[in-house]
């Protein structure tokens, strides 16, 4: 996934610290997209991941006036999504809900999770259900193996940036992410088998 110019964000956030509240516009029609495809893997809800990113964009703006443009802008802002995450996530732990909507096991149903119709039926089932096999192996991971792969595999952060977002050394990164990858494998390896077969 392509990142936005750097000094764009910059040049964006110290226009916005200037009182330019236009700026930030600038800012969320680059970041947007990004930002909901991270909180939605870090929370498998769409309705939760579109709120903690405009929530995310609110803390952005906030902080505006403290922005110090020493590192990446986008370590700077996932910071702000992930911390959002893992809070959102530990409540959701400590206030447990059922869905009333029986159509998923979520209560989660949204255009994504239907296959493509430009495809064979059979290759777009298969590769439907390899998704969601995958997505939910994801969601099972304990918060910090699952930020950090997100990070890794889906926004393709350095070890250096995940450990500036996570607020940890850049060798838990490398065993966050180990352990994150042999839970995957254990998890996906029957299905793969199966499929082979």
């Amino acid at each position: 996934m392509s990142s936005p110019p750097a000094d764009a964000d910059i040049a964006a956030m110290l226009r916005l610290a200037d009182g330019e509240d236009l700026a930030l516009n600038e800012i969320i029609d680059r970041w947007q997209r990004r930002v909901i495809a991270f909180l939605l893997r870090m929370t498998g809800n769409e309705a939760a991941a579109v709120d903690l990113a405009q929530e995310t964009f609110v803390h952005v703006y906030q902080g505006r006036a403290r922005y110090r443009p020493t590192g990446t802008f986008s370590t700077w802002l996932f910071a702000i999504a992930a911390n959002l995450a893992r809070h959102h996530l530990r409540w959701q732990s400590r206030h447990p809900a059922v869905s009333l909507d029986a159509s998923t096991a979520d209560g989660d149903t949204s255009a994504r999770d239907l296959p493509s119709t430009s495809d064979d039926p059979s290759q777009a089932s298969l590769r439907h259900e390899r998704a969601t096999l995958v997505q939910s192996a994801i969601a099972d991971l304990p918060p910090d193996l699952r930020e950090a792969i997100v990070l890794s595999e889906y926004e393709g952060m350095s070890y250096q940036e995940i450990a500036a977002i996570s607020d940890c050394t850049t060798k838990a990164v490398e065993s966050r992410l180990y352990r994150a990858r042999h839970h995957l494998r254990q998890k996906l390896q029957p299905f793969f088998e199966a499929a082979l077969i």
